[in-house]
């Protein structure tokens, strides 16, 4: 699944970026881009200047109005999907009136099982998410690990106990986006999420990508990034791999653009 030389854009056409919104930013009507680090080590707070895709009126909550809730959805056997969504989490809160809420979906291997794969222990602080309470999301963010280039079965089984919401069309019109883990290069940063667009669709969601709104992170061939236009990604390699910091820039991106486009949504 290379990209090949025609996915590289244009050197004399600028590149689109969703603008950060701390609230400094937010109060003076002023312009920054998501973090984009320039390697591994660079801090998230390095940005440059360039356009928002949305009116400014986007990122300014109207007084007194209740703060909108895109929930964070993950299964994670390892934890690689758990740093995504915390990253995720924090571009989400940096967002004026807009709060991400991290949950985890069922487990649905025996304790024994988990065992022997050496999974570690989930961590409790993070609730245990019922299909119902899906209906109360402004926006939804699903996080899952591959499986044959597909979503992993928790996260399959999860979607597949929403039939009474799908009955109602509880969820038709609301955004949601994906971010996805894989062991390797070719293991599925792509497919993984594109293959799950079939249950928004169903659902009547709305299916919100980042293209290649983080810009020249996009873009960045000196070490392997996890990630594509679908979302936000990580290599496990065989598990002991980290997520690097232009992987967890890229989920805390994500998290921002999805906040404005929720905000944009709900004005």
């Amino acid at each position: 699944m290379g990209k090949g030389g025609g996915c590289v854009p244009s050197k004399k056409k600028k590149l689109p970026h969703v603008a950060g919104d701390s609230p400094s930013s937010a109060a003076a009507g002023t312009s920054r881009t998501a973090p984009i680090p320039r390697d591994d080590t660079t801090s998230v707070d390095d940005t440059t200047e360039t356009a928002q895709p949305f009116s400014s009126a986007v990122t300014t909550a109207a007084s007194g109005a209740a703060r909108l809730r895109i929930f964070i959805v993950f299964y994670s056997m390892y934890g690689h999907v758990e740093g995504l969504a915390r990253r995720l989490k924090k571009g989400v809160d940096g967002v004026e009136g807009v709060e991400g809420v991290l949950y985890r979906v069922p487990e649905t291997l025996s304790a024994e099982i988990l065992q022997q794969m050496r999974a570690p222990t989930k961590d409790d602080a993070v609730p245990l998410i019922t299909a119902d309470e899906l209906a109360a999301a402004d926006g939804v963010l699903f996080g899952f690990p591959t499986r044959y280039g597909s979503m992993a079965a928790q996260m399959k089984a999860f979607f597949d106990s929403t039939g009474q919401l799908w009955k109602e069309q509880k969820l038709a019109g609301k955004p949601a986006g994906f971010f996805v883990s894989t062991g390797t290069q070719g293991g599925g940063q792509e497919t993984t999420a594109w293959t799950a667009i079939t249950q928004l669709a169903h659902h009547g969601m709305l299916f919100v990508p980042i293209g290649y709104t983080f810009g020249p992170g996009m873009f960045k061939m000196e070490s392997i990034r996890g990630g594509s236009p679908y979302g936000a990604g990580v290599y496990a390699g065989d598990g002991t791999r980290e997520p690097s910091e232009t992987e967890l820039a890229l989920a805390e991106h994500q998290g921002k653009y999805m906040a404005l486009v929720v905000k944009r949504l709900n004005r």
